[in-house]
């Protein structure tokens, strides 16, 4: 069977005919296809390589979104455009644009391949790397972002020294950085999400892209608490973790980005018991319009499931803006007329 990543390299050689396809509200710019993003959007902060080697770095078909910091392959972009939680549909609908039969296998090449170094293997390891955050620069961070609950949690670690480079002929830097594991429903980490942070103030580092994910996000997700019925999800981790001082017995999930949050994987965890099946669903939107297209679609896709879904809407563009200029008792008094009269009782201690 063609893997994913044989896939990938036949749509970049015809990469431009990809970009007309999926991003059609884009245009070529020189030796790049530019749009607002991956859904489509007019704009300009989305670019995609058209030229280029066949893997590596500056290899055709690679894109990065400069606002979201989010970045992929040809398939990634498919799978994002088209709203696909698994990967296997985005391979039926890569194949379906290059005509390829379903099992048609590379010509004297293997179907598998070793972990990359952009693998959810090498995410793992990573992670297994840090450390716990209390006392070290990432619990500053988060203190400084003005969280003022728990941050021990398992999804989160510290490491003083990640690899940072800007470009792929930049020079290799090390800096502290906030690691975070992005697991799937099961509880498998298929990737991590890098926040590089200075090394003498409580900020992110002040490089071109603080933030960088490893591995499988989409569908997954940092998980903050033992998902059962009732659940949190949105975007930035600070978000969700603004959201856990006000609300702290609420399990809460962070997709890292708008895109990510609408594909969602809402499928309860293997072998869970027909009573841990997910009943309620909080979005967590932010107040932007890649917020509120995120929420409008995974209210679409939960309501398709018999899911009761529900906003939780901020006052300022986010939760963690809610939190620094409101505090966690004032961030409460906003989130209890949203929740549903059950759930007063149960997470707002009321």
């Amino acid at each position: 069977m063609v893997s994913a990543a044989d896939l990938a390299r036949r749509l970049a050689r015809d990469a431009e005919a990809v970009c007309r396809h999926y991003l059609s509200n884009g245009r070529r710019c020189g030796h790049y296809w530019t749009a607002g993003d991956v859904m489509n959007t007019p704009g300009r902060s989305l670019y995609v390589r058209l030229t280029g080697p066949d893997t590596g770095p500056g290899a055709a078909g690679n894109w990065t979104d400069a606002a979201s910091g989010e970045y992929g392959d040809l398939l990634d972009l498919i799978r994002f455009s088209r709203d696909f939680s698994q990967l296997r549909d985005a391979m039926d609908e890569a194949r379906r644009f290059l005509a390829l039969p379903r099992l048609l296998a590379p010509a004297g090449r293997s179907s598998t391949s070793s972990a990359s170094r952009n693998s959810p293997e090498a995410a793992r390891r990573l992670f297994r790397a840090g450390r716990p955050i209390p006392g070290t620069q990432a619990e500053a961070y988060l203190r400084a972002r003005g969280i003022t609950g728990r941050i021990d949690w398992p999804a989160l670690r510290y490491h003083p020294a990640v690899f940072y480079r800007e470009t792929g002929t930049a020079p290799r830097e090390a800096w502290p950085a906030l690691l975070a594991a992005v697991t799937d429903p099961a509880g498998n980490v298929t990737g991590i999400q890098r926040t590089w942070l200075d090394r003498e103030r409580p900020e992110k580092a002040r490089v071109a892209d603080p933030r960088r994910a490893l591995g499988h996000l989409l569908g997954n997700g940092v998980r903050f608490g033992i998902a059962g019925e009732t659940v949190g999800a949105g975007e930035g981790i600070e978000t969700m973790l603004a959201l856990k001082s006000a609300l702290p017995l609420l399990p809460m999930i962070a997709a890292l980005s708008a895109n990510h949050l609408a594909a969602l994987d809402l499928t309860p965890a293997p072998g869970s018991a027909p009573g841990q099946a997910l009943r309620r669903l909080y979005v967590a939107r932010d107040n932007d319009a890649a917020g509120r297209r995120a929420a409008e679609r995974l209210h679409e896709r939960a309501d398709a499931a018999g899911i009761d879904v529900r906003d939780l809407a901020p006052v300022d563009i986010d939760f963690n803006a809610d939190l620094c200029r409101l505090g966690a008792s004032a961030l409460l008094a906003h989130l209890v007329p949203q929740l549903a009269p059950d759930d007063v009782a149960r997470f707002a201690g009321a």
